[in-house]
This record gives structure tokens, sequence and C-alpha cells, in this order.
């Protein structure tokens, strides 16, 4: 369980995340909305201890990550898959190279389990027999199965992080990437916070959705209640309609 108490940030004097207060349960596909500059990125960070609240706590399984040393703190990161909005491939390695980095990085393992582990992500992704082409060569799409491959090729990830993971591709790819991000949740049994402007295939997938606006978690349910939900600014960002500014 990953929980935020009364959680605040702020960079130069502006508050980025205002008194959140989340809890995203083991096991949840949980999607996060809102403007730009709300904090949603920020908030996806700080769950995995990239950037600690200036006050509050973020808890996750009873540990509080503020409490954590440097080593503590990257030895429980391997819980932790993330794909970044720009991928954050390595383009002069290759595809395999790419996905095995965090296995080479974080684990004993050898050479033979680290390639039979790379080939069983690849085929997850279907991108069977990418492992010795160059990331520059990919397509965007291409490149996000490669990061969701690098994301949970962790045995022990079970806390996966979205950032934009359909940002740049078209209709039909930005699809196609959202229903591999659920068949992996689902097969991993992960906890999931993904961030996306996509708001409709993400509300295809998710179990729970939080609103951010201006800082301050507006809104949290399930993703039935944001799509039934009678208030004005829910009901901007779930169905497009423009009621009001924002």
């Amino acid at each position: 369980m990953i929980h935020f108490e009364r959680v605040s940030k702020s960079y130069n004097a502006a508050a980025v995340l205002a008194d959140v207060d989340l809890t995203v349960p083991r096991g949840c596909l949980y999607g996060l909305i809102g403007p730009g500059a709300a904090g949603k990125s920020v908030l996806v960070k700080m769950v995995a201890g990239l950037v600690l609240p200036e006050r509050g706590r973020v808890i996750i399984d009873g540990t509080d990550l503020a409490q954590l040393d440097g080593l503590e703190l990257q030895q429980f990161r391997v819980r932790f898959g993330m794909l970044f909005q720009n991928n954050a491939l390595f383009d002069y390695l290759s595809v395999g190279e790419n996905i095995a980095f965090p296995l080479r990085r974080l684990t004993d393992w050898s050479e033979e389990q680290i390639q039979e582990r790379v080939l069983d992500r690849l085929r997850a992704v279907s991108l069977p027999g990418y492992e010795d082409r160059l990331c520059a060569g990919l397509s965007g799409g291409q490149k996000k199965r490669v990061g969701v491959a690098r994301a949970t090729v962790m045995s022990t990830t079970d806390i996966v992080l979205y950032d934009e993971p359909a940002a740049g591709l078209d209709p039909v790819t930005s699809q196609r990437i959202f229903e591999l991000l659920k068949e992996e949740q689902r097969a991993r049994g992960a906890t999931v916070i993904m961030v996306s402007s996509d708001l409709d295939r993400m509300l295809s997938v998710t179990d729970r959705v939080g609103l951010l606006h201006r800082g301050r978690l507006v809104f949290d349910g399930t993703t039935e209640e944001a799509q039934a939900s009678d208030e004005p600014l829910v009901r901007q960002f779930v169905h497009g309609l423009v009621d009001g500014p924002l």
C-alpha cells in the first residue's frame, strides 16, 4: 500500500503539492489526472524517493521513505520500475542492453540468467528478436515497449510508475500500450501509478483515479465514480467539458 500523509512540496516558494492525503491500495492501477503543473509528476517521483516532501510523509507498506538512508533507499528501490515520459533509453546501447541495465546494476545474476530474462521481457511486450537492435532506430511505440520491458525486468518489482506512457503516439499505438500496461499489471499483481494526458484510453484500464488541481487532490475514487461525478472539475477532465476556467 502506498500512503501519502498531508504531503506538501514547494519550488521557489511556489506550492507544487499542498497537504495531499492519498492511499493507493496494493494491486491497484491508479491514474493521476489534472492540468499541467498540477504536481502529478512530482507525486510520482516521491513514490520512488526521487523527491522528498517538505512536510508530511510518504509511507510504502509501513516504511517511511524519508527515514531511509541512501543505501537503504537504493535497496528499497529494487521493488520499483519506472517508465519516464521521454523513455530515458540509452540510444548507444542495444535493446537488450537497455533492458538488462537494471539487472547488471542491482543483481548478481549470471549473464545467462540476464539474457534469459531479457528475452522473456521482449516476448511479453511483443518484440521478440529485437535484442540486438539499436534503440535509435526504433519507432515511438517500440521505444515505449522497450521502456515497459525495462521497467518490469526486475523479478522483485511490485510497484510500477508510468509518466505519460503514450506521449507522442498515434491513437492506435496508444491504445495498444495501455492494453499492454494493464496486461503487465494483472500478470504481476503490481501496484501501478500512471500519469497520462490520454484520458479516454487511460480510464479504460484504471481501477481508481485521482485529480490533482493546483497542488491539491480534489478527487479520489473509482474510475466509475469519476466518470459519473457531477463535480465541475472532474467533469472537465474526464469528459472534456469546459464549464469554467481551470
